[in-house]
């Protein structure tokens, strides 16, 4: 048994929305096929993985450094001890060879997506849907099928008026979302202010807003937004400032009395951890967004979450960013409070696989090998041309 290639392509996602920090008129990512010499019904089985939205495909990074080390490692030290599967962790530890603690930049992108393909194939080896490899290897060996996703969106874009938004957030709740979010930051604190009122004019009871900085504001700007968001009942206010100023957000923290959130822009554990030891969190009521497919992927993931049981902090608390099929996988199998998904953007790469429908604010997970991705249809072909 032994990985035989690692295949990449870059793909543009481009949008014309922009959200406090960017715009998406540029965006790539980076799809990953994992192919292995394990046949199942008659085909190699072939992992795939790809990079959230917000950072760049790392198609180059991935060539010269991380592919070649797996592929040039003797085949039998990245199998697990029964000799059967791959072992993530030792493929993860093939890619990190060589490189130097710290730094947790871009190079944590192009080894989370590699080691989602490999997690993929794992599975589909084993002949399991991720989430119950994921239960009974690290937790009780019962998944929770059922979970909650919130819809993200409410990007800026150009020619959009407030009935435009209204029109987008009544879209989501209407197929079955409870919580919706959008952004904020990008317009000024009276223009932001209209934009949320005119959203919570058309939601119903049971319904909620979150709201999203995208790191944008220093300090006064922060607090400033901080004291004007309290008068509303928000699902939570996200990443105020930037997201390694732990003193920013502990500031925030103790001047906002509501549900805060952060996280996503934190790519290691040792970054995960300093947010929890420095940035003032309330573990009974905020929120942490960290993105395995950002931050060297679940291997790195798990370690964070041991972090956080270090910590007191339940895995319920983490809701993460990217609103891509292996984290919810990995909620649904390691028991995390949710996912984010992105109902219309970053397509064929967002959403559920195909008949997977939205009631309540929650997806119930359907029982396809590995993370899923068979079961999308437009993402699906993709993927098999690229495995070839």
């Amino acid at each position: 048994m032994r990985i035989v290639d690692i295949r990449e392509r870059t793909f543009p996602i481009s949008s014309p929305i922009r959200n406090a920090y960017i715009d998406f008129s540029k965006m790539t990512l980076s799809l990953v096929a994992v192919v292995t010499d394990v046949v199942r019904d008659g085909r190699p089985v072939v992992g795939y993985g790809f990079n959230s939205n917000g950072r760049y495909g790392q198609g180059t990074m991935m060539r010269e450094r991380f592919v070649p080390r797996v592929l040039e490692a003797e085949p039998t030290s990245l199998l697990d001890e029964t000799g059967d599967n791959i072992d993530p962790a030792a493929v993860w530890a093939a890619m990190m060879t060589n490189e130097k603690p710290g730094g947790h930049g871009e190079r944590s992108v192009a080894v989370g997506t590699i080691d989602m393909a490999v997690w993929d194939a794992v599975a589909k080896i084993e002949g399991k849907p991720l989430f119950q490899l994921l239960a009974e290897r690290y937790g009780d060996g019962e998944p929770d099928r059922r979970i909650f996703v919130y819809a993200a969106g409410g990007y800026y874009y150009p020619g959009q008026d407030l009935g435009a938004l209204q029109d987008e957030m009544r879209s989501y709740t209407d197929r079955g979302y409870t919580v919706v979010k959008k952004k904020i930051g990008g317009a000024g604190l009276d223009a932001d202010r209209r934009r949320i009122e005119v959203v919570l004019d058309v939601l119903e009871p049971g319904q909620r807003l979150a709201v999203d900085a995208n790191g944008r504001f220093d300090r006064d700007t922060a607090l400033a937004y901080a004291d004007a968001l309290a008068q509303y009942d928000l699902f939570w206010y996200e990443e105020p400032g930037d997201p390694l100023d732990f003193e920013l957000q502990a500031e925030v923290a103790a001047a906002y009395d509501k549900p805060l959130a952060t996280g996503e822009d934190l790519f290691s554990m040792q970054d995960a951890r300093n947010l929890i030891r420095y940035g003032g969190l309330r573990r009974d009521k905020d929120w942490l967004q960290f993105d395995c497919a950002l931050s060297y992927g679940l291997v790195e993931y798990l370690r964070t979450l041991d972090m956080l049981r270090e910590h007191d902090w339940s895995p319920r608390r983490c809701i993460p960013h990217g609103g891509h099929q292996m984290s919810l996988n990995i909620a649904a199998g390691l028991g995390l409070g949710g996912n984010e998904s992105y109902p219309d953007l970053f397509q064929p790469f967002g959403g559920f696989p195909d008949g997977v429908e939205v009631a309540g604010g929650y997806i119930t997970m359907p029982d396809l090998p590995g993370i899923g991705f068979e079961g999308k249809c437009d993402l699906y072909r993709l993927m098999a041309d690229l495995a070839g």
